[in-house]
């Protein structure tokens, strides 16, 4: 039997507090959202608009987790993510018109605010500083289960195994799970024992510029392959020999089951080094969005459209966590809270603007016009990377 160590309790609390509020409360809009547009009566400009609010919701959820953490310590934002988490989703599956909808899913929204960024100042207190890599991966690539067991649960609604509303109140009972199982694996104690400081002096340098924009595009870039991708797919017919709907599922599990190339991040950075898979990790961001664009029917071009873009967004996650511990040694919460903000600007931004420009011309255009942030990216990074050969 693994004895557990306060490293292992916090990697699994981590891991399942990432699987929950990037899992079906991150996500789950976008998966479900064929099946909300029938049951709510949903126009693209609502989606899009429902789907920035459960982003800005993250984004404010970011400052309130690093007033908390220098408060009360790291247990409390994240004990407090799970059950907002618990709470949207309950919202949700009682929903009777989109008002409710969007409650509910700006409450599950702000859990990925709060469930995060507390591991990087409890990685620094109970984790040894050669494991932290791979327990920061770990915990970012909970994400990848959450995922791909929502889109497991979805393909189960296709097929009427299951109906949406008993899925989405299950949920909330896997968000007070990880309530409970973060209260033991969290350590507890206030952020001034790991010699914090809220000193926010250097947060605003040249050296981490790059940080703050891959941040910035990251949060665009996935939001809107989140909150359109899978729709997109479904509303050009779905992917022969499926119900149109399931088709969905199928992105979101090809995403998630990718997405465990998360676990490799470290590895592969030793071997090319950051700024070089920084710059392969946006240009998949930028094929991913093209292929769905331009072959929603491919199955081929799909799965490996949703397959690129989980593995770009574990890698990006656990990049994000362990570069800004680099940058802001000592600071780690605050560091990483910083790029979250990035991540969370992009989110809210991205899917309001795009479902305008859907609107006004189609789901396939503002994808493509989403590409080019990402490619934009990837040719920085690629020039970076070229320049210090």
């Amino acid at each position: 039997m693994v004895a557990m160590t306060p490293t292992i309790w916090l990697a699994s609390a981590g891991f399942v507090a990432t699987a929950i509020s990037f899992g079906p409360a991150r996500m789950g809009f976008g998966l479900f959202l064929p099946t909300f547009r029938e049951a709510f009566d949903l126009d693209t400009k609502q989606a899009g608009f429902i789907a920035s609010l459960g982003f800005l919701a993250f984004l404010i959820a970011l400052p309130v987790t690093a007033w908390l953490g220098r408060q009360v310590g790291q247990r409390m934002p994240v004990v407090l993510g799970a059950v907002s988490a618990s709470l949207g989703f309950a919202v949700v599956a009682s929903a009777q018109n989109s008002a409710g909808l969007g409650v509910g899913i700006t409450l599950a929204g702000a859990s990925a605010g709060f469930c995060w960024a507390p591991f990087n100042d409890a990685a620094e207190r109970v984790v040894s500083p050669a494991m932290r890599p791979s327990s920061l991966s770990t915990i970012a690539t909970g994400t990848t289960i959450g995922v791909a067991a929502t889109g497991a649960l979805y393909l189960g609604v296709n097929f009427d195994a299951f109906d949406w509303r008993l899925i989405w109140g299950a949920f909330a009972a896997f968000g007070l799970a990880g309530a409970i199982l973060a209260m033991r694996g969290v350590p507890g104690g206030r952020v001034a024992e790991c010699s914090q400081t809220t000193d926010t002096r250097g947060f605003v340098r040249r050296d981490v510029a790059p940080l703050y924009g891959a941040a910035l595009c990251f949060g665009i870039s996935n939001a809107v392959y989140l909150a359109f991708a899978a729709d997109h797919v479904v509303a050009s017919g779905g992917l022969d020999g499926l119900p149109d709907k399931a088709a969905a599922a199928m992105i979101f599990l090809s995403y998630g089951i990718c997405g465990l190339a998360g676990l490799a991040t470290g590895r592969f950075e030793a071997w090319l080094g950051l700024v070089a898979l920084l710059g392969i990790i946006f240009a998949a961001f930028a094929s991913s969005l093209v292929l769905v664009a331009l072959v929603p029917r491919a199955w081929g071009a799909v799965l490996v459209s949703a397959g690129l873009h989980g593995a770009a967004v574990m890698m990006v996650s656990a990049i994000l966590s362990f570069w800004s511990l680099r940058l802001f040694p000592g600071r780690g919460s605050l560091g990483f809270i910083a790029a979250l903000i990035g991540v969370a600007i992009g989110s809210a931004v991205g899917p309001a603007v795009l479902g305008v420009v859907a609107e006004a011309t189609s789901v396939a255009a503002a994808l493509l016009l989403t590409a080019t942030i990402p490619l934009i990216a990837s040719l920085g990074f690629a020039i970076w990377a070229i320049r210090y050969l």
